[in-house]
């Protein structure tokens, strides 16, 4: 048979019923693991006043499941070539299922925190494997489906995450966030049982293990995921455990890469990365991380602080950039086929853009109805960026090449989430000191608007408090409120803002990408 018939009958190929049951095995879980970052986020404070647990103990319950996580995810390629893909996959997700129900029945914080890193260590197995299931077990031309199937989950789950989380929370109680798994967890495990061929371990492949490797990685990453998590709350440097934290992932990153590099069989082959493509899907994704977990980040926060909403409103707003994805998610296989991936990127991304364009105008009297367009235009956008960025970034690689790239790009993701909500955290919190202060120099008792509006508020009190020194100290710190909320407002809008310059300056690196040989053209037809 030519090569050029072989191409051609492996364009015809058409997946069997068992490819398709592992291949939805393995996205259920995908989808499990990514539900589960965010599915806390609008319930933490049920969860801590349940556990007994500050605010700055709480934010643990996040960060020890996205410590975990990154630890495992550029050491699921390996392990699932030495265990057997098909033993390694289902394992870890029966062990997710019972970390999920640990959780649940936590009674401490500390217990919740150690469960929630069972939680990161399994689930983060699930996600990278997803794709690699996807390009193994599907032909050319279905792997667009496929792709769309697990881009899907990458966008929709962290986006209803805290919209589930919030009514759940609401409605029964916060253990149910974790009970959930228990009605897709085992779904998955009989798909992948039954999909997913059984294959001899290669425990002899042990003592070859990139030991040093995975030693500087297990120091570097979680170090750095540490630093971006409680940098914030811990005033940065200022703190000391911030800075040996910090160095610490500075020498376990540095130290990990030059192994990688130096190995003769690396953990993680980073010489990926030289592909112009690979590359270039890194960074971008990093870049729809830090957006997509930011913008999750700021909105919750503004309609609880400005708008005093509880979880279950909270994940009504959110909501809005999720479902609708499930309307764009059967269109995205046509879309891939007949459009360049590059183009849809940039669609996608232009879409995010205009949607932080439009929050860079937010005042305290925006509400849903005003909140709802720009959580539509990201709903369209990120399936529009992810899905063929998935596509594009492990098209054409070999085997063990697709499982290192999808591994990258799923910490990157991760990464730039996690310094997505850093920076912007720290910015909003400088940008809302710096508006206060700002509107604080123009109020003096000398400003006639300020006397007036003094003496509107004092007189509101006196309907309620006799005395009217107490009742213009009362009005005098109403406005103080008022400065302050104005403040937070526009220092919520300077981080839309950011996150808007940067996506118009990231769109640059679409440059790098190319269209892989492997990858079908698009159809002339459209």
């Amino acid at each position: 048979m030519s090569a050029s018939t072989a191409s051609f009958a492996a364009s015809q190929a058409r997946a069997t019923a068992r490819d398709w049951i592992a291949v939805y095995g393995a996205i259920l879980g995908a989808f499990t693991a990514i539900l589960d970052i965010q599915i806390t986020n609008s319930s933490l404070s049920s969860i801590q006043g349940a556990l007994g647990a500050s605010t700055e103990e709480g934010s643990w319950i996040s960060t020890a499941y996205l410590m975990a996580e990154i630890i495992v995810i550029p050491m699921t390629g390996w392990l699932g070539f030495l265990i057997g893909l098909r033993r390694y996959l289902v394992a870890n997700t029966l062990l997710f299922i019972a970390f999920s129900v640990a959780c649940a029945l936590s009674s401490t914080l500390h217990e919740m925190i150690l469960f929630r890193a069972g939680q990161g260590f399994t689930g983060g197995v699930l996600i990278p494997t997803a794709i690699t299931i996807v390009r193994s077990r599907l032909p050319r031309s279905q792997q667009p489906i496929g792709i769309a199937l697990f881009g899907f989950t990458a966008t929709f789950a962290p986006a209803i995450g805290p919209t589930i989380g919030g009514w759940l929370t609401d409605n029964f109680s916060w253990r149910y966030l974790f009970y959930i798994n228990l009605l897709v967890g085992p779904a998955a495990v009989a798909m992948q049982l039954i999909g997913l061929e059984k294959v001899a371990s290669r425990w002899s492949e042990l003592k070859n293990g990139d030991w040093p490797g995975i030693a500087l990685m297990a120091l570097g990453l979680p170090a750095l995921t540490f630093v971006l998590e409680e940098g914030q709350r811990k005033e940065w440097f200022d703190s000391d455990v911030i800075v040996w934290s910090s160095v610490l992932a500075f020498a376990g990153i540095s130290g990990f890469i030059a192994r990688q590099l130096a190995a003769s069989q690396p953990l993680i082959n980073l010489r990926v990365l030289k592909n112009p493509t690979v590359g270039g899907s890194c960074f971008l994704m990093a870049v729809m991380g830090a957006v997509s977990f930011g913008s999750i980040y700021i909105i919750p926060l503004y309609c609880a602080q400005i708008l005093g909403y509880n979880a279950q409103q909270i994940g009504y707003v959110v909501m809005w950039s999720g479902l609708p994805q499930l309307l764009l998610f059967p269109a995205m296989p046509f879309l891939l086929k007949r459009f360049d991936p590059r183009l849809l990127i940039v669609a996608g991304t232009a879409l995010f853009i205009a949607s932080c364009w439009i929050n860079v105008g937010l005042t305290h009297d925006v509400g849903v109805d005003q909140l709802i367009l720009p959580q539509l235009l990201r709903a369209i956008g990120q399936p529009l960026f992810t899905i063929p960025l998935s596509q594009l970034s492990t098209a054409g690689l070999a085997p063990r090449d697709t499982a290192d790239a999808s591994a990258l790009t799923n910490m990157m993701r991760n990464l730039g989430g996690s310094i997505g909500i850093a920076t912007l955290a720290t910015l909003i919190s400088r940008r809302e000191h710096f508006h206060y202060a700002m509107l604080s120099e123009g109020i003096t008792q000398n400003a006639i608007h300020v006397r007036e509006h003094v003496a509107a508020l004092a007189a509101g009190y006196q309907a309620h408090i006799a005395d009217a020194g107490v009742a213009k100290l009362q009005a005098i710190a109403t406005l103080a409120s008022q400065v302050r909320r104005e403040a937070t407002v526009m220092a919520y809008s300077d981080g839309f803002w950011i996150v808007a310059v940067g996506l118009v300056i990231s769109l640059g690196a679409v440059a790098l990408l190319r269209r892989p040989r492997g990858l079908p053209a698009p159809d002339a037809a459209h």
